[in-house]
């Protein structure tokens, strides 16, 4: 009777374990990332002026400083933990990390899988082209080659034009936009597509070589990437952004990476 017992306890329990884990969705939310300590945010660590090694190889950025001052009002330390960017979602939902802030579009597909904070950073994906290429307009890159980093919101918005897509000679997609750019610096591509304030940031720093066109793929919001059953988590953390935006900490840290308050409120 006993082992009769013991084994129906032993099926209870590996049903429970294949229910609560059917959707391939690991929950921790914020009481037990306080009871841990810990905070860890995932990113892709070469996304300047967002999230980037500086010349130490500290993560450095000005989502780098938004979560460290959100993760103190949270009353926890704060990781931060590199990942593929591609797989970033599935990173986020196996537990391997608990945020996703990374100047992280907000799409409709993303929301499917994920939930997002309120808004705190309106941008565009623009074209940058090679200074001096002679292409102007988004008709101008048929038979083309576009470079884009791959799984991000920019191949989102490239392929939401299906006239521009389909006329293109290939898309190359890349791990980063650092090494998408330096293609198109060396000629190896015709143009990229990319996050306006990420490739604007990059050209300030390569005076000459870029331009930008005047046309682009769309205006955007950035969002802090939350797991749908981290709840508590969110709520608390749209709390501490509307803070952070009343007293002007936000704005503080926008002025040290942009030069001006952007911040959306």
């Amino acid at each position: 009777m006993k082992r009769v017992l013991w084994s129906a306890l032993l099926l209870l329990i590996c049903g429970t374990v294949v229910f609560a884990g059917g959707s391939g969705e690991k929950s921790t939310d914020l009481d037990a990332i306080r009871e841990r300590g810990v905070l860890i945010v995932g990113l892709d660590d070469s996304f300047p002026p967002m999230g980037f090694r500086d010349e130490s190889n500290e993560i450095v950025g000005f989502d780098i400083d938004l979560a460290k001052e959100a993760a103190s009002r949270l009353g926890v330390d704060v990781e931060f933990k590199p990942v593929d960017w591609d797989g970033v979602i599935l990173s986020l939902n196996k537990g391997d990390i608990d945020l996703v802030w990374n100047g992280m579009t907000i799409t409709e597909s993303r929301q499917e899988k994920i939930n997002f904070s309120k808004p705190y950073l309106d941008n565009r994906q623009i074209v940058i082209l090679q200074a001096g290429s002679g292409i102007s307009s988004k008709a101008d890159l048929a038979g083309k080659v576009v470079g884009l980093q791959m799984g991000s919101s920019a191949e989102v918005a490239l392929n939401s034009d299906a006239d521009v897509a389909a006329s293109l000679e290939e898309v190359k997609k890349y791990s980063n936009n650092v090494e998408a750019l330096l293609d198109l610096a060396a000629g190896r591509t015709d143009a990229v597509v990319v996050d306006e304030i990420v490739g604007r940031y990059y050209i300030a720093k390569k005076p000459g070589i870029y331009e930008v066109m005047a046309e682009d793929f769309g205006a955007e919001t950035y969002g802090v990437g939350i797991r749908k059953s981290d709840t508590q988590l969110k709520a608390e953390l749209d709390k501490v952004l509307d803070e952070m935006k009343a007293d002007g900490s936000a704005d503080e840290i926008s002025r040290k990476w942009f030069g001006e308050a952007i911040v959306k409120k």
